[in-house]
Formats: C-alpha cells, structure tokens, sequence
C-alpha cells in the first residue's frame, strides 16, 4: 500500500467499494487511507499515515464518530438558532466532516474549506464526494494564507483543524494569527479549534493563553484524562468576543459517548496557570503524538 492505491474503485465513485476494502493513496502528506466502517455500509475513517484525521458517513453526514468531533458539532449547533445558516470557515479540509455536517444539520449555509494538500483534496472528492447542491467551497493553500483572504466580518463560525504530520504548524498558533481569526468573524462570531497535546500540558496552556490575549471570552472542552495530563489527546477551545453558552455546550458534551469537560472562567485560568501567550517570533508546532498513540 505504500507505493498507491490500496483498492481500485469499483463503484463509479459514489462512495463505497464492492468488497468495502480500504482504499489508499499517496498524497502530499503521506500515505492517506480510507478505513471502512464495518458497522455502518458507506462509512469509512480517513488516515493519513497511520494517524486518523476524519470519519464520514455518507449515509448520515450528521453523525459524528470522533470525540473531538462531536464537541466541534455541538459548537455549530448553538453558534445560532437551529436550522439558521451559517458562513462557515474550515482551516483544515481532512474529509470535510464538519463542513458536511453544517451542510446537512443547516441547509443554505455557505463554507469555505482551506486545505494544504491538494492531492488528499483530490483523493477525499473521488471517493467521499460532495453534494452537489451544498454551498462547499474548497481551495488549496496555506491556512493562514486563504484566512488572509477573507473579508473582515464575513464569517459566523471560523473552525481550525490543522494537522501536518500529526502536528499544528507553528505559524498557526500564535496571537497574530488569532487576530487574523478575529478580523475575518462578524461581531458575536465563534471561533473554535482543535489542538492536541499530552503531559505536561505546555503547548495548550500556552494555546489558551494566546487565545485569551485576543478573545475575552473563551472555555475549553476534553477528556478528564487528557486535562489531567494522563495522557495525550484533543481538546477542543471555543472563543468568542461575547457570552458563550456554556451550561448548554457542558451539558452537551458530558453526554457525549466518551463525556468530556468543560473548563471556563476561573477553573480555566487555574488550569492555564500563567502561560503566556506565543508570538509568531516563538512559535511552536504542537508536540508529536507518542509512537504508540495510534495503536
């Protein structure tokens, strides 16, 4: 598999293969591999190079296996009343699962999806397609180069979910380019993002710090484990220059099927413990997983 494809098509590209065997394929990041849900009949996780990125149901695109996934959905359904569209901007385009989900959980919302890698935005449209009737809009290029180009205001909800080799590039951690994020959101918009991190916890005390420094209003949501530094993980960091529901979004995400937490106020700030906040002169990539994260 890791000279190509792993499984030629069998079925026109609409999603699935007669055999549901994995697909594979080179792209720019690596191997990337479509795993299939043998539970569910069009299904599949995708992976790139052993690390999972993104499951997609084509079935129900409304349901969201990954934990961290979960929370990110939760967060589109209270940035607005339900049904309500949205302008949605996705850095990070792994198999577009959150994008299809606000598709399909809010008809007429427009999306812009920025990926870096061209051929895995090539592989996941041929073999996970795209309705033709949503308003999903992907472009290659840098994260922070396509959030350079949206207009000032224009976005409701700003979700970053960056990966390269398992890690967040450094140029996207830092507090200007969380202000980028800020200019690009209309006033009350939501801006959420994923960063994994293990023991002792540096890099997302320090992402929480960073964030505070442009938001005022910020809370985070993960595992138990993964806030006691048991182990390493996602945690999920929502900020806001308002109010954010957060009895609602802690209800939601303690019934999760793995219950998570949710920090804020001065729970949060004892959890941050005086970090400070990165600039782009020190920034950092995210640590690299242990060897044995993905089993």
């Amino acid at each position: 598999m890791a000279k190509g494809r792993a499984k030629a098509r069998t079925d026109g590209g609409r999603g699935r293969s007669r055999a549901a065997e994995p697909l594979g394929e080179r792209v720019d990041g690596g191997l990337a591999e479509l795993i299939p849900d043998r539970e569910r009949p069009r299904a599949w996780t995708l992976t790139v190079d052993g690390a999972p990125q993104s499951h997609v149901d084509l079935d129900d695109p409304a349901h969201l296996d990954f934990a961290y996934q979960r929370r990110l959905g939760h967060i589109a359904d209270l940035a607005a009343p339900p049904g309500r569209p949205l302008h949605v901007l996705h850095l990070g385009g792994g198999a577009f699962t959150l994008a299809r989900y606000v598709a399909a959980t809010r008809p007429r919302s427009t999306q812009q999806i920025v990926e870096l890698d061209a051929g895995l935005i090539a592989f996941v449209r041929r073999e996970l397609p795209l309705d033709s009737g949503w308003r999903i809009r992907v472009r290659t290029g840098d994260a922070r180069a396509g959030l350079a180009r949206i207009p000032e205001g224009w976005a409701d909800l700003v979700i970053a979910d960056v990966f390269g080799g398992a890690r967040t590039p450094a140029h996207l951690t830092s507090t200007e380019f969380t202000a980028e994020v800020r200019r690009v959101l209309r006033p009350g918009g939501w801006y959420a993002v994923n960063v994994t991190d293990g023991p002792p916890l540096a890099h997302l005390r320090a992402r929480i710090a960073t964030v505070r420094a442009v938001f005022p209003e910020l809370c985070l949501a993960a595992d138990p484990a993964v806030l006691r530094g048991r182990r390493f993980g996602n945690a999920v960091l929502l900020a806001a220059d308002g109010p954010l529901p957060v009895a609602e979004f802690t209800r939601r995400v303690a019934g999760d099927p793995h219950p998570g937490r949710v920090e804020h106020g001065r729970a949060l700030d004892d959890f941050t413990g005086g970090a400070a906040p990165v600039t782009d002169a020190a920034a950092q990539p995210s640590p690299a997983p242990p060897p044995d994260t993905f089993g």
